[in-house]
């Protein structure tokens, strides 16, 4: 199933839950409806043309209506998504019509997996609407969080960030990845700046931030991500994370 029904047939909110134990999936897309995509349990990458989101616990990704994307999980994943209908206006804190991480609070997370039960909120029960509003207002009051590494568009950067994406770890030489683009430093920097709004250097250590993420929610040692990223300790690593984050691993995480 690659689209969602687009008739306007009475339905406030549609859910898609299930359970996997495979690498990858593609889940359903719409042109009419944006969605929330958040996993219970597991480990959670979402993908589009334009970035890459990372999901730890109590976060979800944002999707807008038509986006394309695909999903990469680690061991037995609960994915559990939501989809609202697109709305013109947004809210003081979030942008409906980009892609982020957000916050979920767990009245939030309470809705979800209640919408997934019930299977769709529909506009002739009162229950469902009553549901429907609550879930509104929660993504009203939705915030965000820097998880997000967003790809440059132009091709001799875009291979760049592709090949990063593909070391064994960031401590091996990625200017040698530089030179296979044939490309310069200060080129990469300029294109970096324009494409994405981070500077190489803001992007780099974003990729490690949310590579290094990705390996604790996996269950790998702060002191194993620390010497993979190419930190020269783990409390290197650690006051990097916390300054990008507001808190060390453990807490993020809530691993000890």
């Amino acid at each position: 199933m690659s689209q969602l029904r687009q008739l306007d047939d009475g339905v406030l909110v549609r859910s898609y839950g299930v359970t996997f134990s495979i690498p990858s999936h593609k889940p359903p897309t719409s042109e009419v409806w944006d969605q929330l995509v958040y996993a219970i349990r597991g480990v959670l990458t979402v993908k589009t043309d334009l970035g890459t989101w990372v999901v730890p616990p109590h976060r979800a990704v944002w999707l807008p209506a038509n986006t394309r994307h695909w999903l990469e999980m680690s061991g037995q994943t609960a994915l559990r998504m939501i989809y609202l209908r697109k709305q013109e206006a947004q809210s003081a804190k979030f942008d409906r019509s980009q892609c982020a991480v957000v916050s979920v609070s767990s009245l939030l997370r309470e809705l979800i997996v209640r919408t997934i039960q019930i299977g769709a909120l529909e506009s002739n029960v009162p229950h469902h609407r009553h549901l429907s509003a609550l879930i509104e207002d929660e993504i009203e009051a939705i915030e965000t969080v820097p998880l997000q590494l967003p790809y440059p568009q132009s091709e001799v950067a875009l291979k760049f960030a592709l090949a990063l994406e593909k070391l064994d770890a960031f401590n091996s030489d990625w200017k040698h990845d530089m030179r296979d683009c044939g490309v310069s430093r200060r080129t990469l920097e300029r294109i970096f700046l324009t494409e994405t709004g981070m500077t190489l250097g803001q992007w780099i250590r974003r990729r490690k931030l949310l590579t290094g993420l990705d390996q604790l929610l996996r269950g790998e040692t702060t002191a194993y991500v620390a010497f993979h990223l190419g930190y020269s300790s783990p409390s290197a690593f650690i006051a990097m994370f916390r300054r990008e984050l507001g808190s060390t691993p453990s807490t993020y995480t809530g691993k000890t």
